[in-house]
């Protein structure tokens, strides 16, 4: 099992970066939520919000199982590749969402950081609780890369929300606000 005690350092630097996170996107959308009810779409949460929470949520979660001290790797194998699934399938949820959606029309960006590398994110969790068994040491390396993913692409989506809200929405409602003095 030393190959996992080796990832140790890389956790516990990458949990609580995924748990900060966490706290700052609920301070964001609390700020969000002072603006006029009428403006906001409940439908585009679910497509662009609640993702990036569920990636840091599932960075600190995988950080904590990673960082346990586990006398075998079967227990963490089959719990980061179950995540890795359940990954996938919330990650198609997530597609359908951005389908449905009609407050915001995504762009190849949003694709890409929504659909595209969770999808790889996930899919990578799964593949490498898969090739632990012959490859422990690739497959690790595997996980961290997922991790890794998840964390930045979450970091992207909330930096993506905040600079939607303060560069788009929040000019249009100036402009409204001065259209009807």
């Amino acid at each position: 099992m030393n190959e996992l005690a080796a990832w140790q350092n890389f956790y516990v630097i990458i949990g609580p970066s995924a748990g900060a996170l966490i706290g700052l996107q609920f301070v964001v959308m609390t700020l969000v939520a002072n603006r006029p009810a009428e403006r906001i779409d409940p439908q585009t949460g679910g497509a662009f919000a609640t993702p990036t929470i569920i990636h840091f949520s599932a960075v600190l979660a995988l950080s904590g199982l990673l960082s346990a001290p586990w006398p075998a790797i079967a227990a963490p194998a089959f719990l980061f590749g179950g995540l890795g699934l359940a990954g996938v399938v919330y990650t198609a949820a997530v597609i359908r969402r951005l389908r449905r959606q009609t407050a915001y029309r995504p762009v190849f960006e949003d694709w890409l950081f929504h659909a595209v590398l969770p999808l790889v994110a996930h899919g990578t969790l799964a593949a490498s609780a898969c090739a632990v068994w012959s490859h422990g040491r690739e497959a690790l390396f595997g996980v961290g890369a997922a991790v890794l993913l998840l964390l930045l692409t979450g970091i992207h989506n909330a930096w993506d929300a905040v600079t939607y809200h303060i560069y788009v929405i929040r000019p249009r409602e100036q402009d409204t606000a001065g259209c009807e003095r």
